[in-house]
């Protein structure tokens, strides 16, 4: 068995990230690691007004996940296994998204300052989805600061994603699409994505996943 020791699963907006996290750290009695979002004191009115407050909003996030690496990343002989709901290098995403070309050469001064000193990850998960079940997952989570959710924007950010691990290299990557897979309600469709995790150790693949109770999966 394959088991990767530090594993990240990503994607954008409402995919599903945390429950995916979750239902692997139950498997494999991992230690997790959740982004900061609630926590992040100009989210609610970046989503007012994005222009205003993105670099404040960005900065935020930027500096609390790599004190969040730094400071989970010691040694847990009784948690072997990590698993977490961001990337670091996907901060750059939302950057180069939202940021003034003179606010983003400030940022990446900042992170490239940073970067280098951030654990890789064995594994990286990207999951994907369709636009409609992407706003049907973020509706149902009713998150206040996401009540007036930009459509337009989880357009952006998804396509922003595509883009980038389109290019990603660094680390063995399995995208999944997960429109209609249900590894939190369907324990054989979890064993499926647990089943990819442990028999792929290099490269990129790319699979568009249908739940065990659809018919199969591909």
């Amino acid at each position: 068995m394959n088991r990767p020791r530090y594993i990240v699963v990503e994607g954008p907006i409402g995919v599903g990230k945390t429950s995916l996290v979750n239902a692997l750290a139950n498997r494999y009695r991992a230690r997790t690691v959740f982004e900061i979002v609630e926590e992040n004191p100009f989210l609610s009115s970046f989503y007012d007004d994005r222009e205003k407050y993105a670099f404040q909003t960005q900065l935020f996030f930027l500096l609390s996940r790599y004190k969040q690496q730094q400071d989970i990343f010691q040694p847990d002989l009784l948690q072997p296994v990590t698993v977490s709901d961001y990337l670091f290098a996907k901060d750059k995403i939302f950057a180069q998204l939202t940021l003034s070309s003179h606010e983003l050469a400030l940022y990446e001064r900042v992170y490239d300052a940073l970067a280098p000193r951030v654990l890789k990850p064995d594994l990286v998960i990207y999951l994907q989805a369709r636009q409609d079940v992407l706003l049907g997952r973020i509706k149902k989570r009713g998150r206040e600061f996401e009540r007036q959710f930009d459509p337009g924007y989880l357009e952006q950010v998804s396509r922003s994603y595509n883009d980038f691990f389109g290019h990603y290299g660094d680390t063995p990557l399995l995208i999944l699409n997960t429109s209609d897979f249900d590894y939190v309600g369907n324990a054989a469709d979890l064993e499926h994505v647990v089943d990819l995790i442990e028999n792929h150790t290099q490269g990129v693949k790319h699979l568009t996943l249908a739940s065990a109770g659809t018919g199969g999966k591909t």
